[in-house]
């Protein structure tokens, strides 16, 4: 029997309280993302902390077979940290766009290989890794922004890949509708352009998550579990 997975348990409070908090937060100002994450970097670890069993879940997601891995929007590594403790020799490359965050995950695992870029615009190469990996670093951007990314990393899995990602995903369309409007809302009153990164969560659905990453090519896309939110949706690259 498929497994049922519950995203949010009451979705007509939770929506309530989140309105409640955006009439909080709606003339408060952006923050653009890398200088988020400088500001809070000594806190960071203790804050996603929250997250501690998801992460225990990817590092038991990594099937034998994977050699090499990516790992975008990395941080400091705390996914990693699961992962690396089952699998060491695991070749494994880190991109985020904090310089601060890749020297903390640096200073703890050597080994990995890290670069500070843009994973829009950064190449990944084609067919160069097994599996690739990100943890509550997407719900940021936009459909079109992501669909972009979802098809970038398809081309960089070879044949038999597996894409898995760990997210915050919207409870339904009103959630994901009050929050886009929201940071729409926000950039134009301050006058930021989409091509600037802001800290402010935009999920999608998981419906609609799932149909970018199938519009992508991945040929088999499932949701495969929510732990404390962070809701894990595995995506492979069908072998040809």
């Amino acid at each position: 029997m498929e497994k049922k997975i519950v995203i949010r348990e009451n979705t007509a409070e939770y929506m309530q309280q989140l309105r409640s908090w955006t009439e909080e937060v709606k003339d408060t100002g952006l923050e653009e993302m890398a200088a988020f994450f400088r500001a809070r970097l000594d806190g960071y670890e203790e804050h996603m902390s929250l997250w501690s069993r998801a992460y225990k879940y990817m590092g038991t997601l990594v099937p034998e077979h994977v050699e090499k891995l990516l790992d975008l929007g990395c941080g400091t590594g705390l996914e990693l940290d699961e992962i690396l403790q089952k699998r060491p020799k695991l070749e494994v490359t880190g991109i985020d766009l904090s310089e601060d965050m890749l020297g903390r995950l640096s200073a703890k695992h050597p080994q990995v290989h890290t670069i500070r870029a843009d994973y829009f615009r950064y190449d990944f190469g084609k067919e160069a890794y097994d599996m690739a990996v990100s943890f509550e670093s997407l719900h940021h951007f936009k459909p079109e922004k992501k669909l972009e990314l979802y098809r970038k990393i398809y081309d960089t899995l070879k044949n038999g890949g597996i894409f898995i990602e760990a997210d915050y995903i919207a409870c339904c369309e009103d959630e994901e509708k009050l929050l886009m409007e929201l940071c729409d809302s926000k950039r134009e009153k301050e006058g930021i352009g989409e091509e600037v990164f802001v800290h402010f969560d935009t999920p999608l659905t998981a419906e609609h998550e799932m149909e970018l990453l199938e519009n992508a090519g991945f040929s088999r896309v499932e949701m495969i579990e929510c732990i404390d939110w962070a809701v894990f949706i595995r995506a492979e690259k069908e072998i040809l």
